[in-house]
């Protein structure tokens, strides 16, 4: 049941020092804020979070809130541990897609944040948000957005005669799984991610087919700003290209 040859296993050194006790500038900035706003935890809530990372998402949400993260990297794991004191907090290692050695089927809530995208079985990631939630419960994902931002086929370019920058994207509908090098100034030494792209209508499938009905969807711009010659037109590309792709789905 557990994959400990995680690619994320692998790299889960450089992750955690490139997210940090608080999460990076996008956790900061953009996803805890308007992620914890969509799922509106308060009393009594309950949340699974599956593909947790070391944590982060658990750092932020209310004290009282009883939350399980799962993830399939045991150092990832033992990360989240050293800097999560709460005794509500349980995380475990396994494997998000698969099923999993947990009890309670009556999660208020359930979080797929930053890693459906990697998880070669999405499906079986949302098939076991449903089984570990109650009904009505709800499920928030948040994506690196798949219309814009699709691995090898997706990248800035500039129209100099027009001052625009804009956003080229070579391929979307097809499903891809993309190697993600890690650091690329290390060759062949620099160890390897995997991603898997899939269009928004399968995100849509997914859901639908494993009994979820979709109450909202959110498109989450960056809130950096350049300064400078090109700014104009960079500041313009980034408030019209969204970054991530947030969706509140609820157990029909």
């Amino acid at each position: 049941m557990i994959q400990s040859d995680s690619s994320w296993q692998h790299v889960s050194q450089w992750y955690s020092g490139a997210v940090g006790e608080r999460g990076h500038l996008y956790h900061r900035q953009v996803v805890m804020p308007k992620g914890l706003k969509l799922l509106a935890l308060g009393k009594g809530s309950s949340l699974l979070d599956l593909a947790c990372g070391q944590g982060v998402l658990g750092r932020y949400i209310p004290e009282d809130v009883y939350y399980v993260g799962v993830d399939s990297a045991p150092a990832l794991i033992a990360q989240a541990k050293s800097l999560d004191p709460n005794k509500k907090h349980i995380y475990l290692v396994g494997d998000a897609s698969r099923p999993m050695l947990i009890e309670k089927t009556d999660f208020t809530h359930a979080s797929i944040v930053f890693s459906l995208q990697n998880i070669k079985d999405p499906e079986g990631a949302v098939r076991n948000c449903r089984k570990h939630l109650r009904p009505k419960g709800k499920l928030l994902i948040v994506a690196n957005h798949p219309c814009f931002r699709v691995p090898r086929q997706s990248r800035w370019e500039i129209d100099q005669p027009n001052k625009l920058q804009f956003r080229r994207i070579d391929a979307y509908m097809s499903p891809m799984e993309v190697p993600i090098v890690t650091h690329p100034g290390k060759g062949e030494k620099s160890q390897v991610t995997w991603s898997y792209h899939l269009p928004l209508s399968e995100y849509s499938r997914i859901l639908s087919d494993n009994g979820f009905v979709i109450e909202k969807m959110e498109e989450w711009l960056s809130e950096k700003r350049s300064i400078g010659v090109a700014a104009k037109m960079e500041n313009r590309a980034r408030a019209e290209f969204p970054l991530f792709l947030a969706i509140l789905a609820r157990k029909d």
